[in-house]
């Protein structure tokens, strides 16, 4: 037994805070469409291409706190889609160590973003950046980016395109926060002109009584 004792100690000196806590992260899909939320956060500026698709959404008491984003950067001179997607990040009680994360349906171009976390608190309210229809024969972006407003006030952006301009805020969840996502999407046009993501809605959930 002596000798066990003594294993273990040498293994807690050599690990010296070297051995951190692991963060798992799960990909909810649809499975959790059925949670209930309260309101939908929109914004007046999306562009007009496309359906919207289906909604995902955090488990149960799980709120975004944090994002990422597909992005495609400047194609010069062929065709741009920039913002393809936007994944959310779902914590329970502000624990990072076990995540979700969903993001509805996306576009086919660029690369994921490193993700981007509230210090402290949820994911609250948005902020999209638009390029408007560029007519018959200009090349469409529509969602270039995206801005998000913390619980605890922070305001995140990601690492999307410069074209167009932001619209206004949306609504902020109140006693709760993000927890779900929709997507309107142009699919794929194979060869002509693809605009990719034209807007976001994202699902406001209330805070159980019992997380309170």
């Amino acid at each position: 037994m002596t000798t066990l004792w003594t294993v273990v100690a040498a293994l807690a000196v050599m690990c010296g805070g070297l051995c951190e806590e692991k963060t798992f992260l799960q990909r909810a899909g649809s499975a959790f469409r059925s949670r209930q939320y309260r309101s939908l956060l929109t914004v007046s500026n999306g562009e007009s291409f496309g359906n919207w698709t289906w909604p995902e959404m955090c488990p149960e008491d799980f709120f975004a706190v944090g994002f990422s984003v597909r992005v495609e950067p400047n194609q010069f001179g062929l065709d741009d889609t920039a913002l393809n997607g936007i994944r959310l990040i779902c914590a329970k009680d502000g624990k990072r160590n076990f995540l979700y994360s969903i993001e509805s349906h996306t576009g086919y171009f660029g690369e994921w973003s490193q993700p981007q976390y509230c210090p402290s608190g949820v994911l609250s309210a948005f902020q999209i950046r638009v390029e408007p229809h560029q007519g018959l024969f200009g090349d469409d972006t529509a969602v270039n980016n995206i801005k998000f407003r913390c619980s605890s006030n922070p305001t995140l952006e990601a690492p999307g395109t410069e074209w167009g301009e932001y619209g206004h805020w949306s609504h902020e969840c109140q006693d709760g926060g993000i927890c779900g996502i929709e997507t309107k999407m142009e699919e794929y046009q194979y060869g002509l002109d693809d605009s990719s993501l034209n807007d976001v809605r994202f699902h406001c959930c209330v805070r159980s009584q019992e997380a309170k």
